[in-house]
């Protein structure tokens, strides 16, 4: 029952970090109440790509006409899409089971807690509690829905994201509480299937108001157009769920006029709370602050041997984070000098339709730091490919810093970004400057290209412009 590392929590920091104490020849265990794999791979990432996939077929279908292509009328069906996505679920918890039997990591099923030691004590199924001792211990229980004061999560009227990825029935109308990344990539997925869907955003920015504002003004534009309704600087006052129709009960918070939309169902996505509670973090006396576990760079909490990473982090609440953490925080326990992450070169992808993706500085968050800037944008109605993919939606945005041309930041919208952001992630690592991504040869005719051509506007020399 001794181990030299026990990580507690399977999400996608937990079980990156198990792997790789593995690899540096530490005896690891990992606790887990539930599936392995976490929220992320068993009710987050995973699952609702697959869902987000299905959506993006059925679009095609109802304009396959669009591409010269003529098909029968088609439907889609509810349930299968949803067995789909808990299929690609289930898969992926399998693999991770693999990757623990393959790295020789000890599988603990049931609740930790941790105690004085410190030590972690597992309650499994039956009631029956096992206690383990470890030289070091990586929290790592991730996050859960936030709920709100005013709107109480039910289940059934009120649902949080698991709730909206297992739904029994389709509703026929949906309002959805938050624009942040779940809100606008389930609302994507309701409205595509044929729900009536309605985004209430409290901040005034609108939809994925932690983006560039040019960014919230282009997806919401799109959104409106697709035929959904955005309700942006709106709070929810209250949700009534007394009859058969759900009542939210809205305020503008700029004029005070109040409006109520009917619906089947709520869907909160108002963001993540940490799981810290019921843990024994103050049993040991680990710090925290708001919920959160307080950790150096390296990860380490105040009490030596205990370690934090992921959600239960105030860093950017992304599956990629918590994986980075783990390993930068393990390769610390085993002695190694990793460099600290740096956090403001952490891409955030969003996978509604049309994606988004960014990193780095906004422009106003590039001035407000201090920086006189470039800023070049290329539109992909100007992109050859992204026309032939039927998707000149969107657009790219760079920042660069007028003086050195260090590459602030990128911002995009559009067809299938989010495999272009980890360009600009690893150019911005290398200290790649603004000229040499002109000079750099994009192939044509792709998507990338953009990225070129965005960053030649911000220097005046944009050709296909």
């Amino acid at each position: 029952m001794n181990f030299d590392l026990i990580v507690i929590g399977s999400g996608p920091g937990g079980y990156v970090a198990a792997i790789r104490a593995s690899q540096l020849g530490l005896n690891t265990a990992i606790i887990e109440r539930e599936s392995l794999g976490g929220i992320c791979l068993n009710w987050g990432c995973i699952p609702t790509k697959a869902l987000l996939k299905s959506a993006q077929v059925f679009e095609y279908l109802n304009h396959a006409e669009d591409y010269g292509i003529k098909v029968g009328k088609s439907s889609a069906d509810f349930g299968a899409v949803i067995k789909r996505s808990r299929g690609v679920a289930d898969g992926m918890s399998k693999g991770v089971q693999f990757l623990m039997k393959k790295n020789k990591i000890t599988v603990i099923m049931g609740a930790a807690k941790l105690a004085k030691g410190p030590k972690v004590v597992v309650t499994d199924a039956e009631g029956k509690a096992t206690e383990y001792t470890a030289k070091h211990i990586i929290v790592a229980t991730g996050g859960r829905a936030k709920e709100l004061p005013n709107l109480p999560i039910d289940g059934k009227k009120i649902i949080e994201y698991r709730k909206a990825m297992s739904l029994e029935s389709q509703p026929k109308r949906m309002v959805v509480v938050g624009a942040g990344a779940i809100g606008v990539e389930f609302g994507y997925f309701y409205h595509s299937l044929g729900t009536e869907v309605s985004i209430v955003e409290f901040l005034e920015q609108g939809l994925v108001p932690r983006e560039d504002p040019d960014i919230s003004k282009e997806l919401g534009k799109l959104y409106s157009r697709k035929g959904m309704k955005v309700y942006a600087g709106w709070a929810v006052e209250s949700v009534d769920t007394s009859g058969k129709e759900v009542k939210v009960h809205m305020k503008n918070r700029k004029d005070g006029a109040t409006e109520t939309i009917l619906c089947d169902v709520v869907l909160s996505a108002a963001g993540v709370t940490p799981n810290t509670e019921n843990i024994g973090l103050e049993d040991l006396g680990i710090a925290t602050d708001r919920g959160y576990i307080k950790v150096d760079d390296y990860y380490q909490t105040t009490v030596p041997g205990v370690y934090a990473i992921g959600d239960v982090l105030p860093t950017q609440a992304l599956a990629h984070v918590a994986s980075a953490e783990g390993i930068t925080c393990v390769e610390k326990i085993a002695g190694h000098h990793p460099e600290p992450i740096d956090y403001n070169n952490i891409p955030g992808c969003t996978y509604c339709s049309p994606e988004v993706a960014s990193v780095g500085y906004t422009e106003q968050g590039a001035k407000d730091a201090g920086y006189e800037v470039l800023v070049g944008k290329f539109p992909f109605t100007a992109s050859g490919k992204a026309k032939a993919a039927g998707h000149p939606e969107g657009f790219v945005k760079v920042i660069f810093d007028k003086k050195y041309g260090e590459w602030l930041g990128a911002h995009m919208i559009g067809y299938n970004v989010t495999e272009l952001i980890a360009e600009v992630v690893v150019a911005r690592k290398l200290e790649t400057t603004g000229h040499e991504i002109i000079k750099s040869i994009h192939p044509h005719p792709t998507m990338s290209e953009a990225l070129m051509e965005a960053a030649a506007a911000a220097y005046g020399e944009v050709i296909h412009l």
